[in-house]
C-alpha cells in the first residue's frame, strides 16, 4: 500500500511493482501529511542507519550484553552527542507527544531492539533500530537526566522537564533497568492537560461528582483512592489536591516518587536510603502546620497510624491503597493490623476506580448488545439491557485500534452509621459490600454498564478492567 497525492500519475507505479515484487495498492492521501511523515519517519530512518555505520567504524572495547560477542575490528559504540543520536531522541519524544503515549519503552534485544509506546492502557510498537543504537539513545537519554552514564549494573531513576511540540511544559519521569542485552529505559510522560484534569473532566457523573466533593471538603477524616497499578488514582488526587489548594489552606504531600511538580502545594519525596519513608514523612509533616495531607500510599501499618493520627488531630489525610473494589479497603486495613474503632472513628470515605479505553468517535459503529455478554458485564446487578450499542472498527485516528482515550469508572463508598457499626474484627466482606450497595454505594459493574450504554466503550473492554464478583 503507497499513499500518494497525485493518484493519476502512475508512471512510477509499474518500476515499484517490478523492485518489491508484489502488486501495489493506492491510497489518496494529503500532500502535507505525506511531506510530515517523509520527514519524520524517513529522517530518523537515516538518523539511525548513519549512527550503526558510525558505531561500526568507531573502536569500543565491548558490547554492553548479557553474550559478550567479540569481534576482533568490528565492534563498536555510538557516543550519545552524535547528532544522529540526538534527531532520534528529539523525534522519539515529540511521536510520543503526538501519539498521547503516557510511557516510551526503549528494550535491547540481541540485534534489533524495539521502541513501545503504551497508549491509552496498551502496549503499541512503533519502531526497530540496531541494539548499538538503543545504547547510544539510552545513553543520552540518562544525560538529559542527569544520571550517571557510566553506571550501568544497577538500577537508576532520573526526571527530564521539556516542552511538548505545542509549547506545554512536560515532565517525564525515567527509569532504568539493567538487561541481559543492556540498559532498559522507560520514560512515564505527564502532561499537565492530561494529570490536572477537572472533576467533571475525569468522568464522573453528578452525583457521583457531589458525593465525592462532599468528602475531600470535610475538615479532618481519611479519604482513601483505590485501585491497581495504572487505574488513575494519581490524577484523580492531584485534581482534588489542585482544587483544593487555595491561599488559606495548607496543602503537603508525601510522595514515592513526586509524580508531577504542581506550585500550589508542598511535595517531599520518600528517600529509603535516608529512612524517610512515608511514616516518618507524615510525621514531619505534622509539625509543618498543614490542613491537607496526601500520603502517596498507604503500605504498612505505621503509614496506616500515623495517618489515623493526622485525622485524629484535626487533619484531612488522602492516600491510595492498592485493592480490588472499595470496600476491600476497609478489610485491608484490618489486615493491616488497623484497629476497628479507629477506622470507625477516621475514615469518611473511599473511591475505587478503573480506566476504560473509549471508542474512536471517528469510526465506532453501532451493533446489537447480545443478552449472554450483558450479563456477564452487569452480574448480579439487574440492570436494563439496550437494544443497541457500539463497536470498534478503526481508523488512522485511532492507530486501527477503534479506541481514543479513556474514561474512569467509579465506586464511591461514604460510611454512613449502619455501615460504620458493621467495621469489626471478621468483617464478612460480602455482606459489607451488600450492605454498601443497599446504602447507596453504586458498583464498578453499573458505572461500566451505563458507559456502555451510552456508547462511550464496550463490554469486551471493560471486562478486562472489572474485579471479580464476591
Amino acid at each position: 500500500m503507497v499513499a500518494t497525492s497525485e493518484p493519476t500519475d502512475t508512471r512510477w507505479l509499474p518500476d515499484i511493482q517490478h523492485i518489491l515484487r508484489r502488486d501495489i495498492e493506492l491510497r489518496v492521501s494529503n500532500p502535507l501529511d505525506i511531506h510530515r511523515y517523509t520527514m519524520e519517519f524517513f529522517g530518523v530512518t537515516r538518523s539511525v542507519r548513519r549512527a550503526k555505520d558510525q558505531g561500526e567504524e568507531a573502536p569500543s572495547a565491548s558490547l554492553p550484553s548479557f553474550e559478550q560477542l567479540v569481534e576482533l575490528g568490528r565492534t563498536g559504540e555510538v557516543g550519545a552527542d552524535d547528532r544522529h543520536i540526538v534527531h532520534i531522541v528529539d523525534w522519539l519524544l515529540q511521536y510520543a507527544y503526538e501519539q498521547r503515549a503516557s510511557d516510551i519503552h526503549l528494550e535491547p534485544r540481541r540485534d534489533i531492539s524495539r521502541v513501545r509506546f503504551r497508549i491509552d492502557g496498551v502496549l503499541h510498537k512503533v519502531f526497530e533500530v540496531p541494539t548499538p543504537v538503543m545504547t547510544a539513545v539510552v545513553s543520552r537519554i540518562k544525560v538529559l537526566g542527569r544520571m550517571d552514564v557510566a553506571e550501568k549494573r544497577r538500577p537508576q531513576d532520573g526526571r527530564i522537564k521539556t516542552r511538548s511540540p505545542g509549547g506545554r511544559e512536560v515532565e517525564m519521569r525515567l527509569s532504568t533497568m539493567p538487561t541481559a542485552f543492556g540498559e532498559k529505559c522507560v520514560m512515564r510522560i505527564f502532561d499537565p492537560d492530561t494529570a490536572l484534569k477537572s472533576i467533571e473532566a475525569l468522568g464522573f457523573n453528578p452525583d457521583e461528582a457531589e458525593a465525592w466533593n462532599a468528602l475531600v471538603q470535610r475538615p479532618h477524616g481519611i479519604v482513601l483512592v483505590t485501585g491497581p497499578t495504572g487505574s488513575g488514582k494519581t490524577t484523580t488526587l492531584y485534581s482534588t489536591l489542585k482544587r483544593l489548594a487555595t491561599a488559606d489552606v495548607n496543602v503537603c504531600t508525601v510522595e514515592d516518587p513526586i509524580e508531577m511538580i504542581a506550585p500550589e502545594f508542598n511535595q517531599m519525596q520518600v528517600h529509603q536510603a535516608i529512612d524517610l519513608d512515608f511514616a516518618s514523612g507524615v510525621r514531619t509533616l505534622l509539625r509543618q502546620d498543614p490542613d491537607i495531607i496526601m500520603v502517596g500510599e498507604i503500605r504498612d501499618l505505621e503509614t496506616a497510624q500515623m495517618a489515623v493520627q493526622a485525622s485524629l488531630t484535626g487533619h484531612l489525610v488522602l492516600s491510595t491503597l492498592h485493592t480490588n473494589d472499595a470496600c476491600s479497603a476497609i478489610t485491608r486495613l484490618l489486615d493491616l493490623g488497623v484497629p476497628h474503632y479507629l477506622i470507625q472513628s477516621t475514615v469518611n470515605g473511599i473511591l475505587a476506580q478503573r480506566l476504560v479505553r473509549t471508542l474512536c468517535p471517528h469510526c465506532k459503529r453501532e451493533a446489537p448488545c447480545e443478552a449472554p455478554a450483558w450479563r456477564s458485564l452487569t452480574g448480579r446487578h439487574p440492570l436494563p439491557q439496550p437494544s443497541v450499542i457500539c463497536a470498534p472498527v478503526g481508523c488512522l485516528e485511532c492507530r486501527n485500534t477503534g479506541y481514543l482515550g479513556r474514561i474512569g469508572l467509579y465506586e464511591m463508598l461514604t460510611l454512613t452509621p449502619r455501615l460504620t457499626a458493621m467495621i469489626k474484627p471478621g468483617l464478612d466482606l460480602a455482606d459489607f459490600t451488600r450492605a454498601a450497595e443497599q446504602e447507596g454505594m453504586s458498583p464498578l459493574r453499573a458505572a461500566a454498564a451505563a458507559h456502555v450504554a451510552a456508547g462511550l466503550t464496550t463490554i469486551e473492554e471493560c471486562m478486562t478492567v472489572l474485579p471479580p464478583e464476591l
